[in-house]
């Protein structure tokens, strides 16, 4: 609590304080500690967590999905599954300037509750949104193309981990500073000079976050929630092809909010008609004033260039590297890089892309290695993880857009294929879209190939001069 203030705490404040006490304990010792269970076990959740969840999802497949929003006129649905599951959800569409003039109108009194209420509310809104967590995984699930396991996790556990840790690190940033100081100045034989100031935490306005397509809570949860807690209502727009993951989150967010007695309208779903462009629109209107973006370089260095009257932030295309050197423990290295390529179909911003090898090879626990045996034995690896369908599938998930198979098709003609992406056929959902990663082998000038990004099942083995030359690549 600021020092002066006298804010009343609120009574959502005062249910979850131990929670937040916890987080503040965890952001300033940076030490491992989660509020949310990420083991969807029976005995964490309850035997009828997981059905329940399941339920509830199926409950908005092909319907119209309840969410009662200002501006709304028709319905769009978007969405197609990378597991073959028609979903058909048709959610409330509106336009840009219905959007924020709801939002906007809803700030004054969220700004005016103060810290407390804020952080208590959307603390209320978290432990909603985890006890529905497994209705929140299975939308992530079948929207991303990710196995169940890991949306439960990513999406829902730890993605609730990272809209926590901004409360916190909101919080402590509102709430450093005194609400109130004295200030006196001595002026010779008369009276001292004496003023009393008052300090406001003051949003900037309208935030909007840019949800993308892979992880749609994770990512988003963030930005959400650090507008939010610091006053800024929020405009949620989805990707097209994920938007079931955040129309909960919205639709829960909205029903504390009412419960709480604020305006529902502080955070607001946004889903596009196809080819609308509404992410556009809505980060250049001059109410904005936070965006908040995850996806590809090419959108993100746009909206740095032309949301010119907003804070921008955004998380762009990542190109991740391996140096090989020597290692002590060559099955656990190859077991450990097998396991990057082929979790999510490196479907990831933190997917390994290029491993960087000594052409003349290295030294191991196992003898010499030259090049292309530390090459097939990472395949190996691979191979091994996704051999069997109905354990393979459970760490491939399958893939999320049509992009990813043009780049797959694309790839085996820059290079030698060290390991051939395979089709592989879904025990659970014959229609789902499921790839083995694909290895292919460069030289290391072959810069122009391995420098750009081939986001999904794609890697290089690159065959450098030496380790030092593998760390001037890594440099450049």
């Amino acid at each position: 609590m600021m020092a002066g203030m006298t804010e009343t705490p609120h009574p959502l404040y005062d249910r979850h304080a131990e929670t937040l006490n916890r987080a503040l304990t965890a952001i300033t010792e940076r030490g491992y500690w989660s509020a949310y269970p990420e083991s969807p076990s029976p005995r964490v959740y309850g035997e009828t967590a997981a059905a329940d969840g399941k339920a509830a999802f199926e409950a908005y497949l092909d319907g119209d999905f309840p969410l009662d929003q200002p501006g709304t006129g028709d319905r769009v649905a978007t969405e197609a599954s990378p597991f073959g599951l028609k979903l058909g959800v048709r959610y409330p569409h509106a336009g840009a300037d219905a959007l924020v003039a709801a939002a906007s109108a809803a700030l004054p009194a969220w700004r005016d509750a103060g810290p407390q209420a804020r952080v208590g509310v959307c603390l209320e809104i978290l432990d909603r949104l985890h006890k529905h967590v497994f209705e929140l995984a299975n939308a992530v699930q079948f929207t991303t193309g990710q196995a169940f396991v890991m949306a439960f996790q990513a999406g829902g556990a730890h993605a609730l981990d990272r809209a926590l840790e901004a409360l916190a690190y909101g919080y402590a940033e509102m709430t450093r500073h005194p609400g109130t100081a004295g200030w006196e100045k001595a002026a010779g034989k008369g009276e001292p000079l004496r003023m009393t100031k008052t300090f406001h935490v003051v949003p900037r306005g309208v935030a909007l976050v840019v949800g993308c397509n892979t992880f749609p809570t994770w990512n988003s949860y963030p930005g959400l929630f650090a507008s939010l807690v610091t006053g800024n209502p929020v405009v949620v727009k989805p990707h097209p092809r994920a938007v079931l993951p955040l129309a909960i989150t919205v639709r829960y967010a909205r029903e504390v909010l009412a419960e709480a007695g604020f305006d529902p309208d502080l955070i607001l779903l946004a889903p596009e008609a196809p080819g609308e462009k509404l992410a556009s629109t809505l980060a250049l209107h001059p109410a904005v004033k936070i965006v908040d973006f995850t996806g590809s370089t090419e959108y993100g260095d746009w909206l740095e260039a032309n949301a010119r009257q907003a804070a921008v932030y955004t998380e762009k295309a990542g190109l991740n590297t391996v140096v090989v050197d020597s290692t002590d423990d060559f099955a656990g290295m190859c077991r450990n890089l097998g396991f990057t390529l082929s979790l999510y179909s490196g479907q990831m911003c933190t997917t390994s892309q290029n491993i960087l090898i000594p052409a003349d090879g290295i030294a191991t626990d196992q003898g010499h290695k030259s090049f292309d045996e530390v090459a097939a034995g990472i395949a190996a690896a691979v191979g091994k993880l996704t051999a069997d369908p109905a354990r393979g599938v459970e760490f491939t998930g399958a893939i999320v857009n049509d992009g990813v198979l043009a780049r797959l098709a694309e790839v085996t003609g820059v290079g030698e294929t060290v390991l051939e992406s395979r089709t592989v056929e879904h025990p659970a959902f014959p229609d789902a879209v499921v790839r083995t990663p694909t290895i292919v082998k460069l030289p290391a000038d072959a810069t122009g190939t391995y420098s750009q990004e081939w986001f999904g099942p794609i890697s290089f083995v690159i065959a450098t001069d030496s380790t030092a030359h593998s760390l001037e690549i890594l440099k450049s």
